[in-house]
């Protein structure tokens, strides 16, 4: 079979099979924007189903299902080049010779597969149809190489493991924080959560085969989406750099420090690796590094960062000695929920002069929300550190905003005439 002939087959087999029965998630799609809708994350956490869920509510809405146009460039059985993209275009057009492709809704998944894409993109919009949905597990679809290819053309959406809010969709739980009845099923959810992370398979299946399958995961990015796309060729420095970065969860992390360590265990390889390393990780959604504020924003950028990994399950998987450390994986929790609200890495920071503050999230370079993210709330020592902290950021900052999450603590406090809400961080992430 040719590949024109093998794009057919592929191409109706995905008309046929819709509409695929999946669970909607937050995010959701406009199909009359007139851009082309971008949908990243990391691998496993819910793209494909979100574009289903789109292409759902247009079949609602009337839409034949031979106007859908679905391709995965995550088909092992191809491998197209660039000069081959056209094929997908012809397939469609003899398969469906009486409908105009202005009238189709494509849907390309996984097209960071496909070195090349962006013209191939670009020129469809300009010439064929405004109703193009790709989705893909590689950063740079939304930062500088995106903007510049598809001048504009872009509206950017950002996947990741399912959120608390939708974790209790997918367990069918009562959200209603009112509710007494319904309080222990959250507490409860809200626990697994913390400790089991959030893919949506793994939800599903009631964490079957958990650490096996995160392992897994890991094994598919590492190796697919770091070492064959960026050509790493020393894999025991990229695995050696993960494993310390996970050590290192939430803290300031030195990578020029991890460098030395390295270079001193006898690995040899440029002085650059590592910065690079830390660019791929963040490139496919694996981690997320979050800078300290500074007036200086050359500061910002390059002074030591925290480290923050996608899901916690992944870090339970990878480090199991993070099974007792509530704290750590506590405030990854948090910084997910509020990384969600500073989209693409924008207006989130963390603040330390004399005290620190975990969470400054801002809105067009203002501060609008100071967050101290505590487990347990209840030793005298650390409700000061955090208090502290929060009021010297309050003070900083001139922002009265203060807010302290913590497991199942809630109260008022009244500091220097600041209200601080203090309060259960599942509790929060269901308002």
């Amino acid at each position: 079979m040719n590949k024109k002939d093998l794009i057919k087959s592929i191409l109706l087999f995905w008309q046929e099979k819709i509409p695929i029965d999946v669970l909607p998630r937050e995010t959701k799609l406009p199909v009359d924007s007139g851009k082309i809708i971008t949908v990243v994350g990391v691998r496993r956490c819910g793209k494909t189903s979100v574009l289903f869920d789109t292409i759902q509510g247009l079949l609602r809405a009337g839409v034949a299902n031979e106007r859908i146009l679905f391709f995965s460039f995550d088909d092992e059985r191809l491998s197209l080049k660039a000069d081959e993209f056209d094929f997908i275009i012809q397939a469609y057009r003899e398969l469906h010779p009486e409908i105009p492709l202005r009238d189709t809704y494509v849907f390309f998944d996984e097209i960071q597969m496909a070195d090349g894409w962006e013209q191939f993109v670009r020129r469809i919009y300009d010439t064929e149809t405004t109703n193009i949905f790709i989705s893909g597990s590689n950063s740079k679809m939304l930062a500088t190489d995106i903007a510049s290819s598809l001048r504009g053309r872009t509206l950017q959406y950002e996947i990741f493991p399912l959120s608390f809010s939708e974790y209790c969709d997918f367990l069918k739980l009562d959200k209603n924080i009112l509710r007494s009845t319904s309080v222990p099923f959250l507490i409860n959810a809200f626990r697994d959560l913390t400790l089991k992370g959030g893919f949506p398979e793994l939800v599903l299946t009631g964490y079957r085969e958990l650490a096996k399958t995160l392992q897994e995961y890991y094994f598919v990015l590492l190796y697919k989406d770091i070492v064959e796309r960026y050509e790493v060729k020393n894999i025991p420095a990229l695995r050696y750099f993960v494993t310390r970065l996970l050590s290192n969860l939430s803290k300031p992390t030195s990578i020029n420090k991890i460098n030395n360590e390295l270079k001193s265990a006898g690995y040899k390889f440029d002085k650059n690796l590592l910065y690079s390393l830390a660019e791929y990780l963040e490139n496919v959604f694996f981690i997320y590094r979050m800078g300290r504020f500074s007036r200086e924003v050359v500061l910002s950028d390059f002074t030591d960062k925290k480290v923050y990994f996608v899901d916690n399950g992944m870090i339970q998987a990878l480090t199991p000695s993070y099974q007792d450390d509530y704290g750590k994986l506590f405030e990854t929790l948090v910084f997910l929920w509020l990384r969600r609200k500073a989209p693409f890495q924008r207006g989130l920071l963390f603040f330390k002069e004399k005290k620190e503050c975990d969470f400054i999230l801002f809105d067009r370079n203002k501060p609008e929300l100071l967050v101290q993210a505590c487990y347990n709330f209840s030793d005298v020592n650390t409700r000061k550190r955090e208090i502290d902290g929060l009021m010297d950021a309050s003070v900083f900052f001139n922002c009265t905003n203060l807010l302290i999450l913590t497991f199942d603590h809630e109260e008022e406090l009244s500091v220097n005439n600041l209200k601080i809400r203090v309060i259960p961080a599942w509790k929060e992430m269901l308002r």
